[in-house]
């Protein structure tokens, strides 16, 4: 394990079981920091994460809990901090996609996004931010999207979602400054996993058009963004919402 940036910190990934959280969860643990690898409902994939992150030294655990739910959530933050003592990095990752055009989207399509993408950013910094405080200490990093910025046809309720996670961001951390807590987002382009995998290549290459570094992202681009904002290296820096997106947004 190369660098320890995060020895002796505790942190917790949402949606940690595939795709950019998997990436996520792996450079936390690579820099030292024990983590917390939340799941709602792939187990399998948790455990394959947990066990790349034990291949390289690391350690962590797998932690089933609908961030939909504030229940769940309060439940999983107080059982962490019960164990580890601490809680230092939180990673509001979990995400899922219902897309459909604006007039054929049903109730149910536009609330389960809200309710995972949106209110479920809102349970987990709601339930951290009591022992932040207390501890003086924390980093928190929300994942938004391209999409939260500039908007995406055919996603109305995740571009609502995304663009409301860094409100979050921006109201959290200026409520939680002054307790040494930071809020950060970073706002991923057009990454390659599962979620994105289904697209086709035809949509793929049209994408790739209009990215000036002419291609897509990796899980690992957006890791390595998450880890330099959960590092001491941005002490400095809260309430910022960074693209990586190899220039779509811009």
């Amino acid at each position: 394990m190369s660098n320890h940036t995060l020895q002796e910190k505790v942190a917790l990934v949402t949606g940690g079981s595939r795709g950019i959280g998997r990436a996520i969860a792996l450079s936390l643990a690579e820099a030292g920091a024990k983590v917390i690898i939340n799941y709602q409902g792939n187990e399998q994939a948790a455990l394959e994460t947990l066990n790349q992150i034990k291949e390289i030294g690391g350690v962590g655990e797998i932690y089933k809990a609908d961030v939909s739910s504030a229940e769940e959530v309060n439940s999983m933050i107080k059982n962490i901090i019960d164990k580890y003592q601490s809680l230092d990095i939180l990673v509001n990752n979990a995400g899922i996609t219902r897309d459909t055009l604006i007039m054929r989207m049903k109730d149910e399509e536009w609330h389960q996004v809200i309710d995972t993408n949106l209110t479920g950013v809102f349970n987990c910094v709601r339930a951290v931010t009591r022992p932040m405080m207390k501890q003086r200490f924390g980093k928190i990093v929300n994942i938004s999207s391209v999409v939260g910025i500039n908007g995406n046809a055919g996603q109305i309720n995740y571009s609502a979602a995304k663009a409301g996670v860094i409100g979050i961001t921006k109201s959290a951390a200026k409520e939680l400054a002054s307790r040494g807590i930071m809020v950060n987002a970073v706002a991923p382009g057009y990454i390659s996993t599962d979620m994105t995998e289904n697209l086709g290549e035809k949509v793929t290459e049209n994408i790739v058009s209009h990215i000036p570094l002419g291609r897509v992202g990796t899980p690992q681009d957006v890791a390595k963004m998450v880890l330099f904002l959960a590092g001491p290296n941005a002490d400095y820096i809260t309430g910022q919402v960074i693209s990586v997106d190899g220039g779509m947004a811009m």
